[in-house]
C-alpha cells in the first residue's frame, strides 16, 4: 500500500524565494557534455585590457590501474611521445597497398582416356 502525502504542497515552504520560478521549464541533464568532449576555448579578460586565449582540449579519462602509473598528464605525454616514436614513419597520405585477386579459372577435367 503506498502512503499518502502528509504534506500539503501549498504549504510546503522548500526556501526558493518567488522570483525564481522554474514552473514549465525543464532541466537538460548533462547538457555540457558534447562541449567537453570537443574541447573549448577560454578566454581570460586581465584588468589592463588583455585577453588570455587558451584552448582546452577534449577531457580524456584513464582507467583507475593505468592511472596509478601516472602522476600527472606530462608523464603521460612522455610515454606516449616514446611510443609514437617507435612506430615507423608513414608518409602523410600514403595509401595502402591494395591486394590483388587473381581470379583462377576452373581447371577442366578431362574424361580418362
Amino acid at each position: 500500500m503506498k502512503k499518502t502525502n502528509t504534506i500539503n504542497p501549498k504549504e510546503y515552504d522548500d526556501g526558493m524565494l518567488p522570483e525564481y520560478d522554474f514552473k514549465g521549464q525543464e532541466g537538460a541533464r548533462g547538457k555540457y557534455y558534447r562541449g567537453r568532449q570537443k574541447g573549448y576555448i577560454v578566454r581570460i579578460r586581465h584588468e589592463d585590457g588583455t585577453v588570455t586565449v587558451r584552448h582546452v582540449g577534449p577531457a580524456i579519462t584513464l582507467d583507475p590501474d593505468v592511472a596509478a602509473y601516472f602522476p600527472d598528464s606530462e608523464s603521460v605525454n612522455t610515454v606516449l611521445r616514446t611510443l609514437i616514436a617507435l612506430i615507423p614513419n608513414k608518409q602523410i597520405g600514403e595509401k595502402k597497398e591494395k591486394y590483388k585477386t587473381v581470379k583462377r579459372t576452373a581447371r577442366k577435367k578431362t574424361v580418362g582416356k
